[in-house]
């Protein structure tokens, strides 16, 4: 896990509002994430699920309020915010000539490595012996999973995970728990947008439903 410091790890939305098209999606709103919690955003279309992701992971600014990590707003912090989150959205942002090895050691090279192998991530999500087959050939849910299969290459600490479970089968969906699950065992933070019921018995869940 990346290393933060020494102030205590914490992921705090104060007050937040999104405006699309001249449509408030939510306002005033707060949460705090700490390190082992996930959090799961849940609502109709068009209710402000992937905006909100993309507000926490630096891509959006918010119309109001701030997203802090260890009491710093990230728009401050940058880049020593952005070394310790990973961001999957729905879609998989594969590079379909080369092959699932080929792509995790790419996702590596761009990242902060950690020491799980290659081929070890791979095997995480299912894909033992499709290392050299070209992306292209992969069924849509084995190229979802590849996606995911890029968390576990490098250090970070927030995945920021916009339908994780889009085209996989209920095994790939049991997969791809057990990630998360472990992930927040060893101390790691989730967010996620799902439209499937997203099962972490272990882990402490908070879910906000942006269309209440």
């Amino acid at each position: 896990m990346a290393d933060t410091g020494t102030n205590p790890i914490c992921l705090e939305a104060r007050a937040l509002e999104c405006v699309r098209d001249d449509r408030t999606l939510f306002h005033d709103l707060d949460f705090r994430l700490d390190p082992g919690q996930a959090l799961v955003l849940e609502g109709r279309n068009g209710s402000g699920k992937t905006s909100l992701l993309r507000i926490l992971c630096g891509i959006r600014l918010p119309d109001a309020g701030s997203v802090n990590w260890n009491g710093s707003d990230i728009a401050r912090l940058g880049a020593d915010y952005l070394q310790h989150i990973a961001w999957v959205g729905h879609r998989d942002g594969m590079k379909l000539d080369l092959t699932p090895r080929e792509n995790l050691a790419m996702a590596r090279a761009l990242g902060r490595p950690n020491d799980i192998g290659l081929d070890a991530a791979l095997d995480r999500v299912e894909l033992g012996g499709f290392e050299d087959v070209p992306t292209r050939n992969l069924s849509a849910g084995q190229q979802r999973r590849l996606a995911l299969a890029r968390l576990l290459v490098t250090d970070t600490t927030l995945w920021l995970l916009d339908e994780p479970f889009t085209s996989l089968d209920v095994h790939g969906i049991l997969v791809i728990e057990q990630l998360l699950e472990r992930h927040t065992a060893r101390g790691g933070m989730l967010a996620v947008t799902s439209h499937h019921a997203v099962n972490l018995h272990d882990t402490p869940v908070q879910r906000i439903n942006l269309s209440a």
